[in-house]
């Protein structure tokens, strides 16, 4: 009996640690796609009045985790009974990618019109402030579970082959880590200029160490956050190409010569300039709408 409970022990000792070093390698495959995700959401979560920030953020966390657990279950299931779709999936997903980075790299070197904004009033009631805030939240959540389905596709494609039990512990603490990790450093961010802002007031005669470390906070927010999108782009090609050479087989000897980091970005974008062509082109051949002055 002893012997038994011990020998159980032992293989729960070996899962975790099958587990933990999974989760390792599964969280760095996914941490492209977690370097755009962090970069949209501090976009969305700032631009509120400072007091609401951390209960705007704490509302699309809340949204993030509830898409999360939408997912997971049916991935799960995915993966249970038709397996080869994860694949399936996990391609197209990488097209999403590759187009959406290529999309960004076009609009930053080809000019193109700016869309019409609404002029929006300076005194808003408290209805209307709550409106928009919960507007913003909806599309944050919205964006999320866009980014929540490719990171536990890319994290379930790389556990693809192991028992169901290791999946959904694997991809569920990755799912996990996404959420605490990307939201709380957004959290992070977002509280910068204000933190900035208070050593500067308690700064006397604005010089010394509280004033320059709260100027350069501030002004190093707007920097991150532009860097953070930089990074993402480059990112989304990175992991869009790790998937197309990984998982399609006449591009698993492509350009062996090269860094693999190299080639996974070529893919990438050659992928994504094709599906940015084919979605202009549609995009050409659709009736444009008729503006109204």
């Amino acid at each position: 009996m002893a012997s038994g409970f011990f020998a159980l022990l032992d293989d729960i000792a070996a899962i975790m640690d099958d587990v933990a070093a999974m989760t390792k390698i599964t969280t760095k495959k996914t941490a492209g796609i977690l370097g755009d995700d962090l970069a949209v959401n501090a976009e969305k979560a700032s631009g509120f009045v400072s007091s609401r920030e951390i209960p705007v953020l704490w509302a699309i966390t809340k949204g993030s985790m509830l898409n999360k657990l939408i997912i997971l279950p049916l991935a799960f299931l995915m993966s249970a009974f038709i397996p080869w779709a994860v694949i399936v999936v996990l391609v197209l997903g990488g097209l999403y990618l590759a187009y959406e980075g290529a999309e960004k790299i076009y609009e930053f070197f080809v000019p193109h019109p700016k869309e019409e904004t609404v002029e929006l009033k300076k005194d808003f009631t408290e209805e209307e402030l709550l409106d928009l805030e919960k507007a913003k939240i909806k599309s944050a959540v919205v964006t999320d579970f866009i980014l929540s389905v490719e990171i536990v596709i890319i994290a379930l494609g790389s556990v693809v082959g192991e028992p169901l039990l290791t999946q959904i512990i694997v991809v569920s603490v990755v799912a996990l880590i996404a959420t605490i990790g990307v939201y709380g450093i957004v959290a992070i961010i977002v509280r910068m200029d204000d933190f900035g802002l208070k050593l500067i007031g308690k700064s006397k005669n604005k010089t010394g160490i509280l004033f320059n470390t709260g100027t350069l906070l501030v002004n190093a927010l707007p920097v991150i956050i532009k860097s953070l999108s930089v990074i993402g782009t480059i990112a989304l090609l990175l992991v869009a190409g790790g998937i197309f050479v990984h998982n399609i087989e006449f591009l698993h000897h492509f350009l062996e010569q090269i860094p693999s980091i190299l080639r996974d970005f070529i893919v990438g974008l050659a992928a994504g300039i094709c599906c940015l062509l084919i979605v202009n082109g549609i995009k050409s051949l659709l009736p444009k709408k008729s503006v109204k002055h």
